[in-house]
């Protein structure tokens, strides 16, 4: 293999010669053999999207050569439309603050331009990474801005999938209006209400963790870009610092905002804890969903039985017939690693000092991972479980006839201490409820069809009667 030389203050290094990365960057590669994987390919993007706009604020502003310029642009176009990924070798959790993320960026863009510009790479006194590239800026409003345009385009896409979720949830809800089961509460028989209604309420709080993140995602819209080292804007032009947000808006098609105090927003990454902790939330929700629904659909014949979740694939290498709940158990494991995600995000933001915080690179490893993993199993919720989701109607109404929960309905007519001690001989009996009161003489037989009626009873205006009981 052909190599080139290049050096830092560090010493010197030998590259490969056809490398579009350089000295910086190789060091960060082998200093960090930490994940196995690359940086995020969208944290790439986001990252060149924002060296494209501060290269058009520079020369806007006349700071950089307009031969320079142009070549600058033109790579960055290259690679925002997916070109020279393999460049890009650092890994996602990293020493520096994202130091080795910003110079592998800053070099790949500066040896492409001085190929564009007829020289060869290595050569920078043609295009530099450091005076040129990075001109402006710094590591630390960078990483951080390229942080938080990532975060908002990943979560952008797993809104829109809670958003087929809590579509699909509300089809169901309809679907299954009329279906009356038990209620459970602590996994008792508690007292009657719909399918429909569970569903609505799965629904519900879906669309109210959309409403969450949405606003958590608002709040990350506030750059620091311009901020340079601790967000005093050392090191940058005036009229740069003025400009450079909004070129960032125009070419990564994100409405920013440049923080008021830019020395606060170097210093703390509360934005990045919040999003985080949205999507927490929102994964916890899923997961409680799913336990309900591994619990509604358990047995089928020796357990509740109440719903059918589509079978998806075989269920034992042993036991022949088996099918088990295989996309909610995902669901559950998806959220158990977003939760510890979360834990890791806020160590690591509450672990900054001064100025900076140093462990963004770990804070966007899990972030990424965490949004796309609750996109990608929502995705797989939907298709392969709640859309063919069955109700088995008749094991409902036989769970419901059958539970005692139905006193519940006459406590305030024959008492709580009547109404238990019916409750407690039917469940040593295995009598109805029913039986006991028509046995006893507490109500007639049409009485009782018209006081315990299931269907009435599931509806928030159920209002009570005033017939006498005896």
């Amino acid at each position: 293999m052909d190599f080139r030389i290049e050096s830092d203050s560090i010493g010197i290094k030998k590259i490969p010669k056809n490398a579009y990365y350089g000295v910086q960057s190789l060091r960060g590669a082998n200093n960090f053999k930490i994940t196995g994987s690359k940086m995020h390919r969208e944290f790439v993007k986001s990252l060149i999207q924002v060296k494209k706009a501060a290269a058009i604020t520079n020369y806007e502003i006349g700071m950089l050569d307009g031969h320079m310029a142009p070549a600058i642009m033109m790579c960055c176009d290259e690679i925002i439309n997916g070109g020279f990924q393999n460049e890009f070798i650092i890994d996602p959790i990293q020493g520096g603050a994202g130091t080795s993320m910003n110079m592998n960026a800053n070099e790949v863009i500066a040896n492409r331009a001085i190929e564009i510009l007829g020289g060869e790479k290595g050569d920078y006194s043609i295009v530099n990474p450091n005076d040129h590239v990075n001109m402006g800026q710094s590591t630390n409003d960078v990483i951080p801005t390229s942080g938080k345009i990532t975060t908002i385009k990943l979560v952008s896409n797993a809104i829109n999938k809670l958003t087929e979720l809590v579509k699909a949830l509300d089809e169901k809800s309809k679907k299954f209006k009329n279906v009356i089961k038990m209620g459970r509460t602590q996994l008792q028989d508690a007292v009657p209400i719909t399918l429909g209604q569970e569903f609505e309420a799965y629904s519900s709080v879906i669309k109210r963790d959309i409403r969450r993140i949405r606003k958590a995602a608002e709040e990350l819209k506030i750059v620091n870009m311009g901020g340079t080292a601790v967000g005093t804007g050392i090191n940058a032009d005036k009229e740069y610092i003025s400009k450079i947000v909004y070129n960032i808006s125009m070419v990564s098609g994100i409405d920013l905002k440049q923080s008021e105090n830019l020395i606060d927003a170097t210093q703390n990454l509360d934005g990045f804890s919040a999003i985080s902790s949205a999507i927490k939330t929102c994964a916890v929700d899923l997961s409680k969903m799913a336990n309900d629904l591994r619990l509604m659909s358990s047995g089928p014949r020796t357990g509740i039985g109440e719903i059918n979740l589509p079978a998806k694939q075989n269920g034992s290498s042993i036991m022949p017939g088996k099918v088990n709940p295989v996309i909610p158990e995902v669901i559950n494991q998806i959220a158990f690693n977003i939760i510890g995600n979360d834990v890791t995000i806020t160590m690591a933001a509450e672990a900054g000092q001064l100025e900076l915080n140093a462990f963004e690179p770990v804070i966007f490893y899990k972030l990424f991972e965490s949004i796309e993993t609750l996109a990608n199993g929502v995705d797989t919720f939907i298709d392969n479980c709640i859309v063919g989701i069955t109700a088995n109607s008749k094991r409902c109404s036989e769970l419901l006839n059958n539970s005692v929960g139905m006193i519940t309905a006459l406590t305030p007519y024959i008492g709580y201490k009547t109404s238990a001690k019916i409750a407690k001989e039917a469940i040593n009996t295995g009598k109805s409820i029913k039986e006991i009161i028509l046995e006893k003489n507490i109500l007639r037989h049409d009485e009782y069809d018209d006081f315990i009626n299931p269907s009435r009873m599931v509806k928030p205006e159920y209002i009570r009667k005033t017939v006498k009981c005896k």
